[in-house]
């Protein structure tokens, strides 16, 4: 039996990247949430101030990665006193198991919410077993 905390967790060594090569530049881990239903898990990531256009979402092997790149341009004539955000780009790795249909998952974004149903994979559906 799954749930949602081994179906869609965090990488094993506990970041939410890989290793950073010299250079790299550093990215934000968002904030996420993951709902287990019957017919799959929902998960909802929150990712302020990318557009949609900086959005993207790819399913390999046993990863779910999702990159959110935002970007700020500083008007002209303003001088910045203090900022309490970074241009970073948010990046999210999730390992599923091969736990979900990635063919047919489907993504809503919104306002800077992520939105994925994430069907599950027909050999984690429960199957019925007639008795004769």
């Amino acid at each position: 039996m799954s749930n949602a905390s081994s179906i869609v967790s965090n990488r094993r060594d506990g970041s939410a990247r890989p290793e950073l090569e010299t250079g790299a530049t550093p990215t934000i881990r968002p904030a996420y949430r993951v709902k287990e239903k019957d017919d799959g898990f929902g998960l909802t990531v929150y990712l302020p101030g990318v557009p949609k256009a900086g959005l993207e979402i790819t399913a390999e092997a046993d990863q779910l990665r999702i990159i959110g790149r935002r970007s700020w341009k500083q008007p002209e004539g303003w001088t910045q006193i203090h900022r309490e955000s970074t241009d970073a780009p948010f990046e999210l790795v999730l390992e599923h198991g091969d736990s979900f249909d990635a063919d047919k998952a489907e993504a809503e974004f919104r306002d800077g919410v992520l939105r994925l149903a994430l069907p599950k994979a027909e050999a984690l559906k429960p199957k019925k077993i007639k008795i004769s």
